[in-house]
């Protein structure tokens, strides 16, 4: 018996339903959302033309469909898109409405053999063909790779007609990113990544305690912890610094954000082919080395952990802001594509530095709001005030400090690192960590909302001709397929990544 799979889907979101025809599209929509739910192009051609195989009327059935999805996103409605969707081009639209309506686009794709495609498509009463599913299945392939970065909130694979019928669907609302009613204290930490003997030592000395080795943290002033996210990656101790937050959010004494090292390793577990970084081969040979019952327990918890992670959040009447690479007062409290992307990979200039990587913009230096913005994901020696913002990422993994800003009294308190546990070559000078170039904004301008926008129509510098490329930050990916971890090659290089 095949063992149940569950996505769980934001409400309200555009699900846009991505494959080649005999895929199960349209069963799949049937089984997992309400019919009110489905906006299908093949039922539109139907209504306008008697026929839904009459493609003569194709035009006219998108114009329709694109109209209905976009009323209901205008009503807050979730809305399932039936159609191939097979090309970027058809794709682009659907996320750009998605994003005006901020709410998230999420691609779920039936990328099935061939094989079981035609199987499907000799069951139904209007056959396309091998010629065409052929034709269809190479366009999907073709573009697959490329498909995240396109705005999607998540992807989801299925890559077998028993896995498409083993999967189910759970809706849940939007993570909440507006928590300013809660007016604190807090105590806001820095990238642990997976340094869970600082992180102990920090939370003791901020006066937290647990009742046992597997109880949460709390304060017994009531106090509560905001973790800035990139629990995971490059550290000794990634499962127990995982817990010991995930216990934390569950018992109500902290908040968590995501970080993109924790996105970059859902990617690696949906993904066969997902390229990992140095960081996430070390978060995978530590879960490797957990018996199969315990990893399997470990990653289900922590795929479901993540998905209820709200992008940023807001505290204290809105005067707190908190997201892991920053914020601009134009994104609080959205969960758009572009909110999601600014506040968990930050925002770069478009060129890259003199080891191939992206530019990031030191947005900062253009702030100018009134609540005051906490956040990490680039290192630095001592934390950042840069306006009303201010950098809490000390790297300790580096061997710098793991560091914590209490609010509202703005005082800062950290640890020293036991020693450096990933030591790359490009690194900061006195030790602390791996980075891209960061650039100020010139003086008076504004900061953008996109996170990957030139600053100027300068002409790009060139790469490094010994440097090879690497794409800019995608924006997260919220996807709760099966778990399945890639066999660590030893002969992958030792590049490290600062995404």
């Amino acid at each position: 018996m095949s063992r149940t799979t569950t996505l769980r889907l934001p409400s309200p979101s555009l699900v846009v339903m991505v494959g080649p025809a005999g895929s199960g599209k349209s069963t799949f929509c049937r089984r997992n959302f309400r019919k009110s739910q489905i906006v299908s192009t093949d039922a539109c051609r139907a209504l306008i033309a008697g026929d839904e195989a009459d493609q003569r009327a194709s035009g006219a059935a998108f114009a329709l469909a694109h109209r209905l999805a976009n009323e209901r996103l205008r009503r807050g409605r979730l809305t399932a898109f039936d159609a191939t969707s097979l090309d970027a081009r058809a794709r682009r639209p659907l996320v750009a409405m998605a994003a005006r309506h901020r709410v998230p686009a999420v691609a779920v794709v039936l990328d099935l053999p061939v094989a079981q495609c035609l199987a499907h498509d000799r069951r139904r009463a209007r056959r396309v063909g091998r010629a065409v599913i052929g034709r269809q299945a190479l366009r999907l392939a073709s573009g697959l790779r490329r498909l995240r970065s396109e705005g999607f909130a998540a992807v989801h694979l299925i890559r077998s007609a028993r896995a498409a019928r083993s999967t189910r669907v759970s809706i849940a609302p939007s993570p909440l990113c507006d928590r300013s009613d809660d007016e604190g204290p807090f105590d806001i930490i820095g990238d642990v990544h997976g340094c869970a003997s600082e992180l102990v030592h920090l939370l003791r000395r901020l006066g937290y305690r647990r009742r046992s080795p597997r109880a949460p943290f709390e304060h017994p002033a009531g106090r509560r912890a905001v973790f800035v996210g990139d629990l995971l990656d490059r550290g000794p101790s990634i499962v127990q610094a995982a817990r010991i937050a995930m216990r934390m959010v569950a018992s109500g004494s902290a908040f968590c954000v995501p970080g993109n090292h924790e996105m970059s390793f859902l990617d690696q577990l949906e993904q066969d082919d997902a390229e990992a970084s140095p960081g996430t081969l070390k978060t995978i040979r530590q879960l490797e080395a957990l018996p199969r019952a315990a990893r399997r327990r470990f990653l289900s918890e922590l795929r479901d952990f993540l998905s209820a992670l709200p992008p940023h959040l807001l505290l204290d009447g809105r005067r707190l802001a908190v997201a892991h690479a920053g914020l601009t007062t134009r994104h609080f409290g959205r969960t758009s594509p572009e909110a999601r992307r600014f506040a968990i990979f930050g925002q770069t200039t478009g060129d890259r530095d003199r080891f191939g990587l992206p530019v990031r913009v030191k947005w900062a230096a253009g702030y100018r709001g009134r609540a005051l913005v906490v956040y990490g994901h680039t290192p630095v020696r001592e934390p950042e005030w840069i306006h009303n913002t201010v950098n809490i990422d000390t790297g300790c993994v580096y061997g710098g400090r793991l560091s914590a800003l209490r609010y509202p009294e703005r005082t800062i308190v950290g640890v020293r690192a036991l020693r450096g546990y990933y030591r790359p070559k490009r690194a900061l000078p006195a030790g602390v960590g791996v980075r891209a170039e960061t650039r100020a904004l010139p003086a008076g301008r504004p900061v953008s909302d996109s996170p990957s926008v030139p600053l100027a129509a300068q002409e790009r510098a060139p790469r490094p001709a010994s440097t090879p490329p690497r794409s800019p930050a995608g924006p997260p990916r919220w996807s709760l397929s099966p778990p399945r971890l890639r066999p660590v090659s030893p002969t992958r290089p030792a590049e490290p990544s600062t995404e």
